[in-house]
């Protein structure tokens, strides 16, 4: 025979404050910086064989903070984005999961952790990819 737990409930006192904090948790502000999107596809050779490589790093440093922030798998992610530059208006390729895979072995992203009851500020400028809580 299992004994049961008795749960504290929380009682809420104030239900206007309470509705605008669940409102705010779905919501969503997208900013890129002019600079960023200028430089979202790289313009220049490398004057190595093979490919050069099409996207800027911090192209691919947004899709792996936005992949890892959402908790969303490759295919999801590129759609994901592929939606927001469309709400924007924002005519960019966006980089496939393949190329974000392939280019992630080669940067040095590293992604903070924030807790889960503050905003989180996603920045992106000409100094890179930020993460703030």
């Amino acid at each position: 025979m299992s004994k049961s737990k008795s749960k504290s409930k929380y009682r809420v006192s104030n239900w206007s404050e309470y509705d605008a904090s669940l409102k705010q948790r779905g919501s969503l502000t997208f900013w890129l910086n002019d600079e960023v999107i200028e430089q979202w596809v790289n313009q220049q050779k490398t004057g190595r064989r093979g490919a050069s490589n099409t996207y800027s790093d911090t192209a691919i440093e947004l899709m792996v903070t936005i992949q890892s922030l959402f908790g969303l798998a490759g295919r999801q992610t590129e759609g994901f984005v592929e939606s927001i530059f469309q709400l924007i208006d924002l005519d960019l390729p966006v980089p496939d999961h393949s190329t974000v895979s392939r280019r992630l072995s080669k940067l040095n992203v590293q992604l903070p952790v924030i807790p889960t009851n503050e905003a989180i500020h996603l920045v992106v400028d000409s100094t890179g990819v930020k993460v703030y809580g």
